[in-house]
């Protein structure tokens, strides 16, 4: 039997060398993605690690010590995805988010579903499992023959793929940078495995972003020439401007004042107006306002141009005929918007700006030759509490010193004190209608941001931060009721690990409002909306925000808002709002009952 015997270990003698050099790099395919992102000027990816994205997040880290695009981590893959939304509003750039496989996939879907609904361009990177271990049941296996995650992004994208190999990827990836940009913008996704992410790269980026990113100066000539006619026929002439006119709003706004056109908005289309602009009816359509519906309805319109709108339901007030009549002539750059507005006498396709910028000439021609038209009467000549001219409902309530705090109040408070130049995240909920009816600005370039194409709660908290990454400087204020921050307060740690001072306005009634409302409304059964009572300002202070108590109408009128929009890092308003104030939203509860519904969304 042997025996053990502890002996004294003796090392080998070895030649003394010089300390080995670290080894140089390997360029992955995943460099090759971030080298893209490069060089379209993104400097940031928002997402959440996970183990099959890690080679991804390695690129990213080595681009950010050389001063390239970098990580910004959320605490929900969902708020990644609203915050790369938010980003591209502030920036103009796609935003882009990353997942790892599985439920960090899953958890995107929302967050691609609500860019999809407001045609905002958006690149998604999630990751799969290696390749090898397709169809044995990995950990968070995500392939066609497990969780299929591709096959469920392929409802909420415009282009959606797998890359299933290395020499696939700056193809595929192209591709889908290419359907981001098409019009309607929207999200995209591509697929890879972690395997492929980490192989060595043979090749380099060689396909400049100038090439991917067209925007095309496009307009039906035709149509446009038979536009000119009918302007030249009509006495008279309405506005109706949706969310999708952009960059074409200086033109539009020269256009209304050289024919004198009274000019409405949908709820996602006063963005881009100065609401106090005497010609300004208000909203119509969800939370409208009673002075746009009088101007849409009158039967001495002569002509009705609706731009850059989709004519959905919150739009158009339930798909109204005041709007949707043979009197409209149908003005977009997307021809699938066409497809709802079968009724108008004419379609106008092509870049907006460019179709004004044509129609603005003829315009300019014909009052060379005195060529003038009316303006509808139903302005008013005195400004409401908010400094436009369209009516108000409970005008009265905008001066209330009462508590708790009359949202009509807080709304009408933040139309007079916000620096002109903020940006205005309104989230889905109550805020909605408090908002569309009486926050007003004069500010016409887009500054006023709310998602309401497919309206998902939460929203405003993500995309308030990924807009004050991509501008720093930018005073940034999140509107969110409190059923919606309960659903994503931790996102406020991003602001503050990030420095943001994004200001977050918490409309505090211990409710999900609209549901309550709603079902009130609607005389429905009063069911799920109450919410306990929470002190959100401490919850913001255990989180290393600054959170203030507002339970009176005179402590409004006590904050300063540069001060607040100056600091390195983020505020909490907790403000106590008088939840028995019932909303502008009776149209679409009367919309809901009518297609059966009990209870609006959110």
């Amino acid at each position: 039997m042997l025996q053990l015997v502890n002996l004294p270990y003796l090392a080998p003698e070895l030649p003394v060398t010089e300390p080995a050099s670290q080894p140089e790099i390997t360029t992955t395919y995943a460099d090759l993605v971030v080298d893209y992102l490069t060089q379209m000027g993104i400097d940031t990816v928002f997402g959440v690690p996970g183990g099959a994205i890690e080679p991804l997040l390695n690129s990213l880290a080595r681009s950010e010590r050389r001063g390239g695009p970098r990580l910004v981590v959320a605490r929900h893959e969902c708020g990644a995805a609203f915050m790369a939304d938010g980003y591209t509003r502030e920036t103009g750039k796609m935003g882009v988010v990353c997942a790892t496989t599985g439920p960090g996939a899953t958890n995107l879907i929302t967050g691609v579903a609500s860019a999809l609904a407001d045609e905002v361009p958006m690149l998604v990177i999630t990751a799969q499992t290696p390749l090898p271990k397709f169809g044995k049941r990995a950990l968070q296996e995500s392939s066609c023959t497990a969780i299929d995650t591709v096959g469920m992004f392929r409802y909420v994208t415009q282009f959606n793929t797998l890359v299933s190999h290395h020499e696939q990827l700056e193809s595929k990836l192209v591709s889908a940078i290419m359907a981001a940009h098409r019009q309607p913008n929207g999200p995209v996704h591509i697929s890879i495995p972690a395997d492929i992410l980490r192989a060595p790269a043979t090749i380099k980026a060689h396909i400049h972003s100038d090439l991917l990113i067209h925007d095309f100066a496009m307009a039906d000539d035709s149509a446009i020439a038979r536009l000119g006619e009918k302007l030249g026929k009509v006495d008279n002439l309405v506005m109706y401007i949706g969310n999708g006119v952009g960059k074409a709003s200086p033109q539009i706004m020269e256009f209304i004042e050289l024919t004198g056109a009274a000019f409405v908005t949908g709820p996602m289309g006063k963005t881009w107006v100065d609401e106090h602009h005497p010609l300004y009816r208000g909203v119509y359509g969800f939370a409208g306002h009673e002075s746009a519906k009088n101007l849409l309805q009158s039967k001495d319109v002569d002509l009705i141009l609706a731009v850059g709108t989709e004519l959905g339901e919150l739009g158009t007030s339930g798909w109204k005929d005041d709007l949707l009549n043979t009197k409209l002539v149908h003005i977009d750059s997307s021809i699938e918007h066409f497809t709802r507005s079968p009724m108008a006498n004419l379609h106008v396709f092509g870049n907006i700006d460019v179709i004004f910028t044509r129609l603005l000439e003829k315009v300019r021609e014909a009052r060379k030759w005195g060529r003038k038209w009316e303006t509808l009467p139903g302005t008013s000549t005195t400004p409401n509490a908010n400094g436009g001219f369209f009516t108000l409902a409970d005008e009265s309530k905008c001066y209330s010193n009462e508590r708790p705090v009359k949202p009509q109040r807080l709304m009408s408070h933040l139309s007079r004190q916000l620096p002109e130049d903020t940006r205005i995240f309104v989230d889905a909920g109550n805020g909605w209608s408090w908002a569309t009816h009486y926050l007003s600005r004069s500010n016409s370039a887009g500054l006023y941001r709310i998602a309401m194409g497919y309206g998902s709660m939460a929203w405003s908290i993500g995309a308030a931060i990924g807009s004050a990454i991509g501008n720093r400087l930018a005073p940034t204020l999140c509107i969110v009721g409190d059923g919606s921050y309960l659903m994503s307060a931790q996102e406020i740690t991003v602001a503050a690990q990030q420095q943001l001072p994004v200001v977050f306005l918490v409309l505090n009634d211990a409710a999900m409002g609209m549901v309550m409302h709603g079902q009130r409304l609607g005389q429905q059964e009063s069911i799920g909306w109450e919410l306990n009572t929470v002190d959100y300002a401490m919850m913001a202070r255990s989180m290393g925000v600054d959170g203030i108590v507002i339970d009176c109408p005179t402590q409004l009128d006590e904050l300063d808002y540069v001060a607040l929009f100056s600091k390195k890092g983020p505020t909490l308003l907790d403000v106590r709002i008088d939840r028995n104030e019932v909303p502008p939203m009776g149209d679409r509860i009367k919309g809901l009952a009518v297609n059966g519904s009990a209870t609006p969304g959110g």
